[in-house]
């Protein structure tokens, strides 16, 4: 296993990676995107061994990236939500994701993030191809694309 601390690395990159270099790490943060927000819905869609699932889900909670919410007493239920930090990670993942599109989707992108308000593509400079709007998370929506 890999350290947890770099003594002799001054790397943003690598503590970056420490709390979102995992594969597990990253989808659940995407699916959180996605509006993914309970715990067997995570689980559902990722397909994620449920004790990966809570070791992921503790881990993000901890580093600040999701926050447990309350959703239901006796039993208490939570669901998870991403925080600004956690809000800070959309343009990394849908660089991957776009990046991904580029080199890894021969039939097409599984996915089509567009413009909520025109209708047009995400841009790899996080703009709308048709209107040149800056685009955040809360201006996209995914379909499926020619590669579903």
């Amino acid at each position: 296993m890999l350290p947890r601390t770099y003594e002799s690395q001054n790397c943003s990159v690598a503590r970056a990676l420490e709390v979102v270099g995992d594969r597990w790490t990253l989808l659940i943060v995407r699916s959180a995107f996605q509006g993914v927000r309970r715990f067997d819905d995570f689980q559902d869609a990722l397909g994620v061994a449920r004790n990966v699932l809570t070791d992921r889900l503790t881990r993000l909670c901890a580093e600040g990236v999701l926050r447990r919410v309350r959703y239901q007493e006796r039993p208490d239920r939570f669901e998870y939500r991403l925080t600004r930090k956690g809000v800070e990670l959309w343009p990394a993942v849908m660089s991957l994701l776009l990046w991904g599109d580029r080199h890894y989707a021969p039939a097409g992108p599984p996915a089509l993030i567009t413009h909520r308000g025109c209708g047009g593509r995400l841009t790899a400079r996080l703009t709308c191809d048709a209107c040149g709007a800056a685009l955040g998370p809360n201006d996209v929506e995914g379909r499926p694309g020619p590669g579903a």
